[in-house]
């Protein structure tokens, strides 16, 4: 019996836009930016920052080296918000909120960064005014736990720190590596289409 939900982020409960991330990127001066980018798991500092390994600003200065020229906090800012397409849907929000209505535990686990999520973490993330740990009960960051999807150690910390049971969460990604990885442990999961609407799908989920 499914009693809890954790979600992924981008492609999940935002629509994620690769090609307008690396178009954000090489409009700072990152001309290589469709090389060192990811869709799914990121590389390189890009990794190390959305694994807590490095602070923002260091971050800041190792792309500025890379782009030959220093850089603002809002360039880096506006770069990595290249990966957000367009308004959050907030149909899937509201569906969020309705399954804690329902009794469900919600949870956010994500890959990403202290500057998508400041922006996740506002009142610009939604079009009600709200941020994203509104509509949850507890958001898991990589770059806060330290480790990144699909390593099975996220998805372990995820579950001793909300005590909850692998065989009653249901994990929604929208990568294939990353739900491989929480099946491993026993989680329930569902591979989402990147960008997809996933409502229906869950609700038949959960009459099952």
């Amino acid at each position: 019996m499914i009693k809890n939900l954790a979600f992924d982020f981008g492609g999940v409960l935002f629509d994620l836009d690769y090609e307008g991330a690396v178009e954000a990127f090489k409009q700072i001066g990152l001309a290589d930016a469709s090389n060192r980018l990811d869709r799914f798991h990121q590389r390189g500092v890009f990794e190390e920052l959305e694994s807590g390994r490095i602070t923002p600003d260091a971050f800041r200065a190792e792309l500025g080296k890379m782009c030959g020229r220093a850089l603002t906090h809002d360039e880096v800012l506006g770069a990595w918000l290249g990966y957000v397409g367009g308004p959050v849907d907030v149909r899937k929000l509201h569906r969020l909120e309705e399954l804690r209505a329902r009794g469900y535990r919600t949870f956010l686990l994500s890959n990403t960064n202290p500057f998508v999520q400041s922006w996740a973490e506002s009142s610009r993330f939604s079009s009600e005014g709200r941020p994203l740990s509104s509509y949850l009960e507890k958001c898991y960051t990589s770059y806060e736990v330290g480790i990144m999807k699909p390593d099975p150690g996220i998805f372990q910390f995820m579950l001793r720190d909300a005590g909850i049971l692998p065989g009653e969460t249901l994990f929604l990604d929208d990568s294939p590596a990353n739900i491989a990885a929480a099946a491993d442990l026993g989680i329930q999961t569902m591979l989402v289409e990147k960008n997809a609407d996933w409502r229906e799908a869950v609700e038949q989920r959960l009459r099952q």
